[in-house]
């Protein structure tokens, strides 16, 4: 099995919650990167990070909202370029092979999600992967995507988030509170989601840190 390759490896988030969990006890050569929510977001900051180093790997990591149904909440799922060094020892990790569809807005409702699904094929949806991949694969930079699943497929969401994010791919607070404000019954559900995101967050840091913190084994 391949070990963890000596150089820098960049691991991005897209909210900071996402990656609460991974912080504590990384090896020195992982940096930790979030990017703000969808696709412009994460192209400035991921260019940004990419031309001030010279990275190993590149990782795109966070939530996922599930596509097909047999996916459970806090499942791990990822996919990699195919020479990925890791892939191996992501999938020992438990995380499971999966297509991903990058969107550019976030699936809010079941139906929403099983229309992606057959139009896709895919089995879970994110936001961020494809351009942050893409701009790997332009460098010769290997990468690969690892989600956590934080709502199922036939799940919906308690608010439209699409309508709750800055300019700058960040969540306000402002605008989402003004929504609880106006829709306070659907307190309970925010709450469970909340529940359900701190799951897939600390499923997700466990299989990434059963890989990144491997001793390195590599030449």
């Amino acid at each position: 099995m391949s070990g963890l390759p000596q150089g820098p490896i960049l691991v991005c988030f897209a909210v900071k919650e996402e990656a609460a969990p991974l912080r504590r006890g990384l090896p020195p050569n992982v940096t930790i990167l979030v990017t703000g929510m969808g696709a412009a977001a994460a192209e400035r900051a991921v260019k940004a990070k990419l031309a001030a180093d010279a990275w190993s790997l590149v990782l795109t990591c966070g939530f996922a909202g599930a596509l097909n149904s047999t996916l459970r909440l806090g499942t791990v799922v990822c996919d990699t370029d195919e020479a990925f060094p890791l892939r191996q020892a992501l999938l020992d990790a438990g995380a499971v092979a999966a297509r991903f569809h990058c969107a550019e807005r976030v699936a809010v409702t079941g139906y929403e999600k099983a229309m992606l699904r057959e139009r896709t094929g895919a089995d879970a949806v994110e936001m961020e992967s494809d351009i942050i991949r893409q701009l790997c694969r332009e460098r010769g930079i290997p990468s690969a995507t690892v989600r956590a699943i934080s709502d199922t497929a036939q799940e919906d969401l308690p608010l439209d988030f699409n309508a709750l994010v800055n300019a700058d791919g960040k969540l306000s607070l402002g605008k989402l509170a003004r929504s609880v404000l106006r829709r306070p019954r659907k307190i309970p559900a925010l709450i469970a989601l909340g529940r359900h995101s701190k799951l897939a967050a600390r499923r997700l840091a466990a299989v990434l840190r059963a890989v990144l913190a491997r001793p390195n084994a590599l030449p």
